[in-house]
């Protein structure tokens, strides 16, 4: 698929792809409507098998949503906990570079403080954008810095258990952000979104024309259109953590950088 369609449903504000989705599933109904009314003298051949085909295409156009926005709350889930798992390794990294000696200490201290500020500034970008891409090399340069900075704080004290310790949850941080950064990129497949829409448009259409056919009211079909037009904007919604109307929220990480403007807990160790 080409890389433009592979990231359409992403692009699209929540607005614009809620006016898409309904667009086409209100549609697609309408028209099944009308082709029903054109046909409907033709209702003792046709309302059989249309009545087969639209059941059997409904049925697999609800495992077909089922299955979407199953895969779109887990990927929500995952950049849940990928966030909280990312603040608690900088929190412990920020206290443990409190026990390294002077200036890695100090040094330390400031750049944790900017990978914070750069890892909420990257939580409110979308994923490949000129912003996302500056955060993240933002990030990237920091973390060079700090484990430079770990390197010589090993090696002027090489016996020392505090910049093992914290060289140990430093490398946990990187790799966590590492894990966040990757899950933000990590959607719904398109192919999956782009069969949805078409095969509940079909399944919709089917069935506004077999109730047109047999000459019932086109209310209840209506409604399920709006429905199911709202299921597939969540389910794209849920995949889209930085811009949609459903978001993944950053306040663990907006507290945690609270927390690095309060004087540090522990005191520099002495010099031996």
């Amino acid at each position: 698929m080409p890389v433009g369609s592979a990231i359409l449903f992403f692009r699209l504000t929540s607005w614009e792809l809620g006016l898409l989705f309904f667009a086409v599933i209100l549609g697609a109904t309408g028209v099944g409507v009308f082709l029903g009314r054109r046909v409907r003298h033709l209702s003792d051949s046709l309302k059989e098998p249309f009545g087969v085909l639209q059941a059997a295409l409904l049925g697999v156009v609800g495992l077909l949503l089922a299955f979407g926005l199953s895969l779109a709350v887990s990927r929500y889930e995952d950049r849940r906990a990928d966030i909280v798992s990312v603040a608690n390794a900088i929190g412990t990294t920020y206290l443990r570079a409190q026990t390294l000696e002077e200036p890695v200490r100090s040094r330390s201290l400031d750049l944790l403080v900017g990978y914070t500020q750069s890892a909420i500034r990257l939580s409110d970008q979308v994923p490949g954008s000129d912003e996302a891409d500056a955060a993240r090399a933002r990030e990237q340069r920091i973390e060079r810095r700090l484990w430079t900075l770990a390197g010589e704080a090993l090696d002027a004290a090489p016996t020392a258990s505090a910049p093992r310790l914290y060289v140990e949850t430093l490398n946990e941080m990187i790799d966590g952000e590492t894990v966040r950064v990757a899950a933000l990129t990590n959607r719904v497949p398109t192919a999956v979104l782009v069969l949805e829409v078409l095969g509940s448009a079909l399944a919709l259409g089917l069935l506004a024309a077999y109730l047109a056919i047999v000459g019932r009211g086109v209310l209840a079909v209506s409604l399920a259109a709006a429905l199911v037009a709202f299921l597939l904007l969540v389910t794209a919604d849920l995949d889209r953590p930085t811009r949609g109307l459903i978001r993944i929220p950053d306040t663990v990480l907006t507290n945690q950088l609270a927390s690095m403007t309060e004087p540090p807990a522990a005191t520099a160790p002495r010099p031996r």
